[in-house]
């Protein structure tokens, strides 16, 4: 599925800018219509988050994922029939973002909490690692086949995101049934949401940690600029734009499996951090980089840097969860992850539109850097977290796994 995803986004950023670029915009305006890309991405993501995270907690998290992966299959052959007739436009581009951010706004939760209720808990944390290795590869790989199938032909990034999304349908029905979590059946939705948000805002850990990656990649979000580089400041074309969106999932993809064979144990709350730190500063040496070579170099960093810091944030967010409010503050995570993405492309095409894409490029990521000085001061607990291991009144909450879901008994 990550590898549909990432093939079909690259390529309607790639369109979408060469559309406007060809119709006589400048790199200015051509900016701004990124910028508007990842809006219509992140509105029905706010919007529909928070009810999503609610239904991941009460209905099967497995036909979640199945529905949603099934409206981003008819995403992509829209896709591919508009492209292979020259009927792509535009106005098409934009309302597919909408339907996807609509997709993947219920998917994320689904599928998030699905994970702890599959894998026993000691071993979250490397099977959370396993997994990204896995969502890396996707991401790797998703911009290459984007980026080569469309020198062939166009359509057929879509046609075979498709096809790879039918795949991701059965692989999504073979999971067997798991047990859903117990809900108090007399609590109303809306008071079941609040609920959610409100042990974030209580949780200093959870909190501080899904904040932080909020601003620091809302500011420092440079992929959204990636048509801009490759096709007007790099000079590389659709392969090196293909080259550029690879580099970030080869340095996350590597650390990735470094940690599945040597998880972190110690000082996690501090590494976190320094990961997000080097984050910005890599972002930064790109953004002034004219050198393909140095910028892949600095993108290889800027997504170990990330990997780094999800796979903390992660763990430190499913372990200090209680199981019956994951599906909730996954929903609250995904929030701030789609702001952080898709509210972040908007944030970088709009500044790119004012100052220029190399300015934006570099004044998010010095952003990034004062964005860590000053969570570690609001949020000390994570400057002073050592370990995953969630505080001992938490794990009294957690239900036996030898018992029986008590919608089940």
């Amino acid at each position: 599925m990550t590898l549909a995803q990432y093939a079909m986004l690259l390529i309607i950023g790639w369109q979408t800018y060469n559309i406007a670029r060809d119709g006589g915009m400048g790199i200015a305006e051509a900016s701004g219509q990124l910028a508007l890309i990842g809006l219509l991405q992140f509105v029905p993501l706010f919007i529909l988050t928070p009810f999503s995270g609610l239904a991941a907690d009460r209905f099967d998290r497995r036909a979640l994922g199945r529905l949603t992966v099934l409206l981003q299959l008819i995403c992509a052959a829209v896709l591919a029939w508009t492209t292979w007739n020259g009927m792509i436009t535009i106005p098409v581009l934009f309302g597919v973002a909408i339907v996807l951010g609509i997709a993947r706004g219920f998917a994320g939760p689904a599928l998030s909490a699905l994970a702890p209720n599959l894998v026993p808990k000691a071993i979250l944390p490397t099977a959370i690692a396993l997994s990204s290795i896995a969502w890396q590869v996707g991401m790797i790989g998703g911009p290459a086949l984007g980026g080569y199938l469309y020198s062939v032909n166009p359509a057929a990034p879509y046609a075979v995101a498709a096809c790879l999304f039918a795949i991701s349908m059965v692989a999504l029905t073979l999971i067997g049934k798991v047990p859903q979590p117990a809900v108090k059946k007399d609590q109303r939705p809306i008071g079941a949401i609040i609920d959610g948000a409100r042990y974030v805002v209580q949780n200093k850990m959870v909190l501080g940690a899904i904040t932080l990656d909020l601003f620091a990649v809302f500011l420092a979000g440079a992929t959204a600029l990636f048509p801009v580089y490759a096709r007007d400041i790099l000079q590389v074309g659709e392969t090196g734009l293909s080259q550029l969106a690879m580099a970030p999932a080869i340095g996350a993809a590597l650390t990735a499996l470094y940690f599945s064979f040597r998880p972190i144990k110690s000082n996690v709350g501090p590494k976190m951090l320094w990961a997000v730190a080097l984050f910005g500063v890599a972002t930064i040496v790109f953004g002034m980089s004219k050198s393909m070579p140095l910028s892949l170099a600095m993108l290889v960093i800027v997504g170990a840097a990330d990997m780094f810091s999800v796979y903390i944030r992660q763990s430190l967010i499913q372990l200090h969860t209680p199981d019956d409010k994951r599906g909730r503050v996954s929903s609250v995570s995904l929030l701030t992850i789609s702001a952080s993405n898709e509210g972040g492309d908007f944030f970088s095409g709009t500044l790119a539109f004012l100052i220029g894409p190399v300015a934006a490029v570099v004044v998010g990521g010095v952003g990034a850097i004062v964005t860590v000085g000053l969570w570690s001061r609001v949020f000390p607990v994570l400057r002073t977290t050592k370990t995953f291991d969630p505080p001992d009144n938490l794990l009294e909450q957690q239900p036996d796994d030898n018992q029986k879901n008590p919608q089940e008994a």
